[in-house]
């Protein structure tokens, strides 16, 4: 018999998941991450600038952006499923495509398949006030058994 309850999850809203997502990720709270956008299409992750995330050189550091997407790509499957604080990373492919500009990085994270053990998103991240991507990543998290939806999305 199985420890985890088959009944539904409870919904999340931006509020509630910018609190699982700073008082769960020690990093994302280190770095302020705020949750901009949380909804059943889009989950949108701010990264402040701040001297916290930068590396030698003055840009944001690889690791502070690696943790923005993956708190956003987290935040656009738990807007499907609900509070799951054990859905988890099992992959993330990065590109770096440019340099952000001194400014806040947004990252704005849309699901692609949701299934009944893994879900995949992807994230673009933009430097505020700009519309070209200065990353983009796609990740794989697995759902803990049992706490998927019944029916994935269209």
């Amino acid at each position: 018999m199985s420890n985890v309850s088959s009944s539904p999850l409870e919904p999340l809203d931006a509020a509630g998941f910018e609190a699982l997502a700073l008082g769960s990720v020690p990093l994302a709270a280190a770095l302020g991450l705020k949750v901009d956008r949380f909804d059943h299409d889009c989950a949108v992750v701010r990264l402040p600038w701040s001297v916290t995330a930068l590396r030698p050189g003055g840009s944001v550091s690889g690791p502070a952006m690696m943790t923005l997407a993956d708190i956003a790509l987290w935040g656009a499957i738990l807007a499907r499923i609900g509070h799951e604080p054990l859905c988890v990373t099992t992959d993330l492919t990065f590109h770096f495509l440019a340099k952000p500009r001194h400014a806040d990085v947004l990252a704005e994270a849309r699901l692609l398949r949701l299934g009944r053990t893994l879900a995949i998103a992807e994230v673009r991240l933009l430097s505020e006030g700009s519309d070209h991507p200065v990353a983009h990543a796609v990740g794989t998290y697995a759902i803990p058994p049992g706490r998927a939806p019944d029916r994935a999305p269209a």
